[in-house]
């Protein structure tokens, strides 16, 4: 049944899915599988079959499927309007509750995707500073807009060259891709062109490819390097915000930015994003200046109350701790399964989210990320899957552990790894 449904997809929609993200591509073997529902930390696909789920949507899913206050909120909403096209009580207060959340965060503006979000706010920091130039980092995944579908070219401080198709040279002219926790490269690249750098984009934490925290000292010194040469600091994180702790991953690590990005978690599960940050930043976006930025679902009811509701949620019960013990949990029996059967694996975890990496050399930007085995992870994530777990299928993805997650699902995944390690051990 599953096979039947992605062949309709395959007739329809580009590729069978609508986002590469959840194809198997990177992994091959078996079609991607329909899911059709989720339940707690579970998803079950078309055919009855259960799967615990480490995917969350790639990160939204903080609280766990159907989480029955959300979807309370849902309903509710829903019973009232489904869209407006004008100012609603809900998308006020859910600005409110992030402003009054996120240090730094002066005013915010609401988007539909993190996509729109960090594209506004690199337009933003062009508007505000006359500058056309943003630094990025490689391996560092900004949505799919043309100005951040960018890798590194050869050399000390080369411009980029475009990682897709239909993306203008003009474009990837204007973006400069560096490696990430490389001081020297950043402060090379600030010295050669700084008085045309509008802003350096980075997550905080990087998230795609793998969980990669920075190096101490080194979103402090990237702070102080970029406004030295007049450049506003953006801090991507539609995967970061409210994941880790209530709140930013900024605040967790005493850096503020001068503009956010966000997007996932503060949607509840449903589409949305946002960007803001310093008040005579956002001073420039249009009605109040010349920045034009809109969108129609931008703010809307349903996704209003779905994110305030889990925003409501993380902050009343604080999941938090629970979910970095059951992370830790995991990480440690996961190191010690693999000493066991003699596996060369690397961690990196940051709170509740982790990457397993398949290969002995510590991940500390993109270069030591591709070293990791992509063979030895398809491998391994078709086992797991096979035990019922579902990772997502990439080998530079993170696992998140939900607040629906408990003791005996960490035990069962961890015999899961077990038996997997086994089979691949021969």
């Amino acid at each position: 049944m599953n096979e039947t449904w992605f062949e309709r997809a395959r007739r329809v929609i580009a590729g069978g899915v609508n986002s590469p993200a959840r194809s198997f591509h990177s992994v091959g073997g078996d079609p991607p599988l329909v899911m059709a529902r989720g339940e707690g930390a579970y998803m079950i696909d078309v055919d009855g079959n259960r799967y615990l789920d480490y995917l969350a949507a790639f990160g939204p899913v903080i609280l766990g499927h159907a989480h029955p206050l959300v979807t309370q909120a849902i309903q509710e909403a829903s019973t009232q309007a489904t869209l407006l096209g004008t100012p609603v009580p809900s998308e006020i207060v859910l600005a409110e509750t992030l402003v009054e959340s996120i240090p730094g965060l002066e005013m915010v503006r609401l988007t539909t995707t993190g996509t729109e979000a960090v594209m506004s706010a690199i337009r933003l920091a062009r508007a505000f500073t006359g500058r056309q130039l943003v630094i990025k980092f490689e391996g560092a995944y900004h949505g799919h807009s043309d100005a951040v579908l960018v890798k590194a070219g050869s050399g000390a401080s080369t411009v980029g060259t475009a990682d897709s198709l239909g993306v203008p040279t003009g474009v990837t002219q204007d973006v400069i891709s560096l490696p990430f926790n490389n001081l020297h490269r950043l402060s090379e690249a600030l010295e050669r062109w700084g008085d045309r750098v509008a802003c350096v984009l980075t997550e905080p934490v990087v998230g795609n490819m793998g969980i990669v925290a920075p190096l101490p000292g080194y979103l402090e010194t990237m702070k102080l390097l970029a406004h030295q040469v007049g450049a506003l600091l953006v801090f991507d994180e539609v995967i970061t915000a409210f994941r880790f702790h209530y709140g930013s991953a900024a605040e967790l690590l005493g850096v503020v930015p001068d503009l956010y990005a966000m997007g996932k978690i503060i949607g509840g599960g449903l589409p949305a994003g946002a960007y803001g940050g310093r008040q005579d930043i956002m001073q420039y976006v249009a009605p109040l200046g010349g920045m034009f930025q809109a969108g129609t679902l931008a703010g809307n009811p349903l996704s209003s109350a779905a994110g305030l509701k889990t925003l409501e949620i993380l902050r009343t019960t604080n999941p938090y701790l629970k979910m970095e013990q059951l992370a830790r949990t995991l990480e440690t029996g996961i190191l010690e399964l693999a000493k066991h059967y003699d596996i060369p694996i690397t961690i990196n975890r940051v709170g509740s989210g982790f990457t397993v990496f398949f290969g002995e050399t510590a991940v500390v930007d993109y270069d030591t990320a591709n070293l990791a085995s992509k063979e030895q992870f398809a491998t391994f994530h078709h086992l797991m899957l096979a035990e019922g777990i579902y990772l997502a299928p990439s080998r530079f993805e993170a696992w998140f552990v939900s607040a629906a997650h408990q003791d005996g699902d960490i035990e069962r995944t961890l015999d899961a790894v077990d038996r997997s390690f086994k089979m691949m051990r021969g």
